[in-house]
């Protein structure tokens, strides 16, 4: 599907204040600011008139704003326009079209740790699996008819056999309806009632069945091209001068074995340092720097030569903590990743990261928000955290930040690992083990081997082994995620059916990420109700008693009316905010914020919850500077009706 047919299967809200234009779309029902707008099912043509006869076919999943009903022989007919600027271009029947009332769509998670998501036709089936004490016994005869290429009973279709990215291959799996359940084993689920097309073409249509000989063939002729990035980031300041000799030494003896098993275009090192504010400390030299860009290094030599002028810093930082996120982010953001099939970023540090709140930080990021910038490129995160005895008391807080950084997305692993009192051998062996399980996964991959037996090291301790088997996982991601996009892989072709965003049997592991599509407008609204909420928290930090005047004040200018707020009232109550997020499935404790639970707060609640707004502030700045995911909608449509797929979790 192309960019632009693609683009004009999008969907965006009206969340912005009234246009001057005098043709506006409907709004929705008891709603103030949020527009009518359907998507169209296959079939759905355009009429120049209400009851008139049909003329061109639009575009299955074309996003339209509905500027007027009509009815004509009993038939419902819906005028409409690409965007909310004014402009309409026809009537479409209603039988036709859905309803969008909600502003999310999916994005699958990589199924490398769980079985393929089902689609099914009824809610019933799929709650009964959900509500059943042994789920494996309603979900095992499906997957076996499936496996055999047959019908399974109720199921429209399933996932793709490989990852489908969402950031490379834009596809539209709109929700149109959502319910949050508690399952029979305690895991809290969303029943989502979604609709999905893709468009078939002859290269997808002759493609070998998934699981066949030849469509094995095929992948294994695909990862002849396999190739791996890793990027170490590493704490340059003081202390660290053994850490920074012992990986380039792990380094050196890795290259060593790819040149003699002549993999060099296969693996490529890097390395990035980083310390912490220069502002503060003019003496640090620098926030971060790249040392080595796998992109350019040519082989081992050329690297070592690169990063032999690497040393600890000479003067101490002016807190403990570091800005390691700084250091991460200028891998994943510097970094070519497009050039590589696996994509890594090893952490090395003795301190925990300058949080996005703290003025020291230079990116204004919190842990989940890194993460979540890291999934764009498709960049696994793995801290090796020094736990010496100089930073015991920061080793708690630390470790908290590092497990959330380095949770590899849709796979529930984290890869965090901690590397007892600093050992240096210690530390030594666990860089050797990862750097030569991911070259083994490559050299397998390149030589059409199933890599995940060289997850076993008889010589290995138990927490070595679980950190080689975490690498064959993420490996195996990494490598759907290649195979995905190497075949062109597309979402399934079904239209309407109910899926659980956890897998049924491994019910704590996500099958999707929610993502909310929003305008510019309506980011740059967010951004502004979320800036007066932050205001308003800092000087309830001051005078708690204060904290829900000052929200009076921002409803006022949002839409409510502040003197129908009563004492109890919630931030939900407060106009356009409330308006926007309410109706998704999940719980914000912004919104179910009010008076009483603010005072019930201490001072370190409240500091934390201010902290969280600011840190999803900033996230949002990079949103609107990111030009390059921001997805143009159906052709004609207006430029300011462009949207950028937020995760669910960075609303407020």
């Amino acid at each position: 599907m192309s960019l632009r047919s693609l683009g004009a299967a999008l969907l965006a809200l009206s969340l912005s204040p009234a246009l001057h234009a005098a043709d506006k779309p409907l709004l929705q029902e008891g709603k103030k600011t949020l527009s009518q707008r359907v998507l169209t099912t296959p079939g759905c043509k355009l009429s120049d008139a209400a009851g008139a006869a049909p003329g061109k076919a639009q575009p299955t999943f074309s996003r339209f704003y509905v500027y007027e009903r009509a009815a004509v022989d009993n038939r419902q007919w819906l005028r409409v326009g690409p965007d909310t600027q004014g402009k309409s271009i026809g009537w479409l029947p209603g039988d036709c079209t859905v309803e969008w009332k909600m502003q999310l769509t999916l994005a699958f998670t990589n199924p490398a740790n769980r079985d393929r998501l089902m689609f099914f036709k009824d809610r019933s089936q799929l709650e009964g699996i959900l509500d059943a004490p042994d789920p494996v016994s309603k979900v095992a005869p499906l997957r076996a008819q499936l496996k055999n290429g047959k019908e399974a009973p109720g199921v429209l279709a399933q996932e793709p056999e490989y990852f489908v990215d969402l950031q490379k291959n834009f596809y539209l799996l709109p929700v149109l309806s959502g319910e949050e359940v508690m399952t029979e084993e305690g895991f809290r689920t969303r029943i989502l009632n979604v609709a999905s097309v893709s468009k078939a073409d002859a290269a997808s249509t002759s493609a070998p069945a998934a699981g066949s000989a030849a469509s094995q063939a095929a992948a294994n002729t695909q990862m002849k091209a396999f190739s791996a990035a890793v990027v170490f980031v590493i704490d340059s300041t003081i202390s660290m001068d053994p850490y920074i000799d012992r990986t380039r030494e792990a380094i050196k003896r890795v290259y060593a074995q790819i040149e003699k098993e002549n993999l060099g275009q296969q693996v490529k090192f890097g390395l990035i340092a980083y310390r912490s504010s220069t502002q503060a400390v003019p003496g640090l030299e620098y926030v971060s720097k790249m040392y080595a860009d796998p992109n350019t290094v040519k082989d081992g030599a050329d690297f070592l030569s690169k990063v032999a002028d690497l040393k600890q810093a000479k003067v101490s930082s002016k807190v403990f903590d570091e800005d390691a996120y700084a250091g991460v982010m200028h891998a994943v953001d510097k970094v070519d990743w497009s050039q590589f099939g696996a994509r890594y970023v090893v952490l090395i540090t003795d301190a925990g990261a300058l949080d996005g709140g703290d003025k020291l930080s230079s990116t204004g990021l919190g842990a989940e928000q890194v993460k979540i910038e890291a999934s764009n490129p498709g960049v696994a995160l793995y801290t090796l955290h020094l736990k010496t005895p100089s930073g015991a008391k920061n080793h708690g807080s630390a470790e908290a930040q590092y497990r959330a950084l380095s949770t590899y997305p849709g796979t529930n692993t984290s890869l965090y690992y901690p590397v007892n009192a600093g050992d240096v051998d210690e530390f030594g062996r666990k860089v050797d083990s990862l750097a030569g399980a991911i070259t083994q996964q490559v050299r397998s991959a390149y030589m059409g081997e199933d890599a995940v037996g060289s997850a076993t090291n008889a010589k290995a301790s138990p927490a070595e082994q679980k950190m080689l088997e975490d690498a064959a996982l993420i490996g195996h991601a990494m490598q759907l995620a290649y195979l995905g996009k190497a075949s062109g892989t597309q979402a399934p072709p079904v239209f309407e059916a109910w899926i659980s965003d956890r897998d049924p049997i491994k019910q704590n592991v996500p099958t999707t990420d929610v993502r909310v599509l929003l305008t510019k407008a309506q980011l740059s609204d967010l951004s502004d109700v979320l800036k007066q909420i932050l205001d308003a928290a800092n000087e309830g930090m001051i005078s708690p008693s204060e904290m829900f005047t000052r929200l009076r004040a921002v409803a006022a200018t949002m839409g409510a009316d502040p003197n129908q707020l009563k004492q109890d009232a919630r931030v939900a109550d407060l106009g356009v905010l409330g308006e926007y997020l309410d109706g998704l499935p999940y719980q914000s404790e912004v919104l179910n914020l009010d008076e009483e639970t603010w005072k019930g707060w201490d001072g370190l609640a409240q500091e934390k919850f201010i902290r969280n707004l600011s840190t999803k502030l900033r996230h949002y700045q990079r949103y609107n500077a990111d030009v390059d995911r921001w997805v143009a909608l159906a052709p004609g449509a207006d430029s300011r009706d462009n949207v950028y797929p937020v995760p669910l979790e960075m609303m407020p």
